[in-house]
């Protein structure tokens, strides 16, 4: 019962994890904006999403690798969040004498629209947990 509440909420669950990560590299963007020789970083959420659930939901008979250390996961830990996902650069919009990468407009909005994704997606779970609530009180 417990592995089929699991796998209902784990859509929501790996999205805002992701969201929540996304949203620290952001920030960590908009912080180092003056920071000569800063590139701007960010994930392509659809990917990385499809990978966190490639990974949470190991194939029978396969072994789940929880750790970078383990045996064929050797990789690059700076190019990577905690969950495996890829770091990747963003593209240089507008060149800074400096060599900063980051454009503040570009950050702002990307910072602001993952932030209403996450809050939207905190909503979906809420709806979820009241509709299993819903079914666990018999509807009263």
């Amino acid at each position: 019962m417990i592995g089929k509440l699991d796998d209902y909420m784990r859509f929501n669950e790996a999205a805002l994890s992701l969201r929540s990560q996304r949203q620290q590299v952001l920030a960590s963007n908009i912080a180092n904006a003056d920071t000569p020789n800063y590139k701007a970083r960010d994930i392509d959420f659809a990917s990385a999403l499809q990978g966190v659930m490639a990974r949470s939901a190991p194939a029978a008979g396969v072994m789940a690798a929880t750790s970078a250390s383990h045996i064929g996961g050797a990789g690059k830990t700076g190019d990577m969040l905690p969950d495996g996902t890829a770091l990747k650069y963003r593209g240089v919009v507008q060149g800074a004498v400096d060599g900063n990468t980051v454009d503040m407009d570009v950050e702002r909005n990307q910072f602001a629209d993952n932030a209403l994704r996450y809050e939207a997606g905190i909503t979906m779970i809420n709806h979820q947990i009241r509709g299993i609530l819903a079914a666990i009180q018999g509807g009263q």
